[in-house]
């Protein structure tokens, strides 16, 4: 048994959801490459003691990524990771030919490149429908001629059978060298449910959280005319769930192996307000819970009921459409990024861009950590290896760096801006 953390990388890194749910089930996360210096940003700030890599994947290699960061020369125990998954989606044309689809062949070049004992991609599901199985098909050839072994019996699992207040349904395949075990996928430790809890549950699970449960503590943002201004304010918190105590550390947790951040719990982040027309807010008053506004085509939440899958909308460079966003279950607004954060399993210490434009990409472009947890937990199993919980606390600072835009962003990673604006 090795009393070592196992050490990984996150490709097409984003914000840091995967890397968080790794490094809770107790992984060193030791490299995160990611082409958007915005997300890289957020991403530094998150995990300041981890590489960040701002670099396109389809130009970087492996060797490059060991001399970058503190890999060197080590032994990888897992990469993982979702390559951009608009190409696949079954929102959408889903042209087998979109440039984006050709990023998980490097995604698969770098596995092959840096010989990981096991490997994650994550997808949507329409990745295993029509025409795009082929390209599945390619994938398993090339790896299958490079030394590795995959689960065929690929599985799509939903967020919300993972401790998750969200439906949110991804593909998963897991593969490792041929001289390992196949990890297997995790059994769910919660039921979804309706959003009106009419039907019953299957199994003998406890049921998800509920939207309630997710943000029935945090204060209304209405009430604070700061947050017109800056997405922070200092508030005193409600009753909190036991979902909530767990996201906010007040409660110890066994099987939590993360590095522990220090912060003030009384600052309510990434809360920005939006402002609504009192037309809309007449709409979103009529719209009942669990339904969706015939207009703008938001759903209400249902308080006892789960999220709807929060998306991520499009860059600017594929035009700037912002994808719906949820309306409060109580008040008549579009929820908060803090609010979509605890909706998708993100502790309060994890911040976002100050912008709601891209604080709500960050977040509907990523997994669920507690689902990447349970994912990861598994490998661990496999790894054989006896875990410890880290020593090491973390102040985390350098907050200017969640408010620059593309620009300052790429100044920071020194790289050239319009190239990046071409990409995403």
């Amino acid at each position: 048994m090795d009393y070592k953390r196992p050490i990984a990388i996150d490709l097409f890194a984003g914000a840091g959801g995967m890397t968080l749910g790794f490094e809770q089930a107790g992984f060193d996360v030791l490299a995160s490459v990611e082409i958007d210096p915005i997300h890289c940003a957020v991403h530094k700030y998150n995990f300041p003691f981890w590489t960040v890599i701002c670099r396109d994947i389809q130009k970087i290699t492996g060797s490059e990524i060991r001399q970058i960061s503190k890999i060197g020369n080590r032994s990888i125990d897992a990469i993982f990771g979702g390559p951009p998954c608009q190409g696949f989606s079954l929102i959408g044309k889903r042209l087998v030919e979109d440039e984006r689809n050709l990023l998980i062949y490097h995604f698969v070049r770098l596995i092959l490149e840096l010989e990981p004992k096991y490997f994650i991609i994550e997808n949507v599901p329409g990745i295993a429908i029509g025409n795009h199985q082929k390209i599945l098909q390619k994938i398993f050839d090339k790896l299958s001629k490079g030394n590795y072994k995959l689960e065929t019996d690929y599985q799509i699992l939903n967020a919300a059978n993972y401790g998750v207040p969200q439906n949110r349904k991804r593909l998963f395949i897991l593969g490792c060298q041929k001289d390992l075990i196949l990890p297997k996928y995790p059994q769910a430790i919660s039921s979804d449910f309706t959003h009106k809890s009419t039907t019953k549950t299957s199994s003998n699970l406890p049921k998800s959280p509920t939207v309630w449960d997710a943000i029935k503590d945090l204060p209304e943002v209405n009430n604070y005319p700061e947050l017109q201004k800056r997405d922070w304010t200092i508030v005193n918190y409600g009753t909190q769930s036991d979902y909530v105590k767990k996201l906010r550390s007040l409660v110890p947790l066994e099987n939590d192996f993360s590095y522990q951040r220090i912060y003030n719990k009384n600052l309510l982040t990434s809360s920005l307000r939006t402002k609504h027309t009192i037309t809309i807010q007449e709409r979103f008053n009529k719209t009942l819970p669990g339904t969706i506004e015939p207009i703008s085509r938001f759903f209400r939440l249902h308080r006892d009921g789960l999220c709807n899958t929060l998306r991520a909308g499009t860059p600017r460079s594929r035009g700037a459409h912002t994808s719906p966003r949820p309306i409060h279950p109580i008040t008549p607004r579009c929820i908060t990024v803090r609010e979509a954060a605890r909706l998708h399993s993100y502790p309060d210490w994890f911040r976002f861009h100050i912008t709601k434009w891209h604080g709500f990409r960050q977040i509907g472009n990523s997994v669920p950590p507690l689902l990447a947890k349970a994912i990861a937990t598994e490998i661990v199993k496999c790894l054989d290896v006896i875990l410890i919980k880290p020593i090491p606390q973390y102040i985390l600072s350098k907050e200017e760096i969640l408010s620059f835009n593309m620009s300052k962003a790429a100044q920071y990673y020194r790289i050239d801006c319009s190239s990046v604006k071409r990409e995403i």
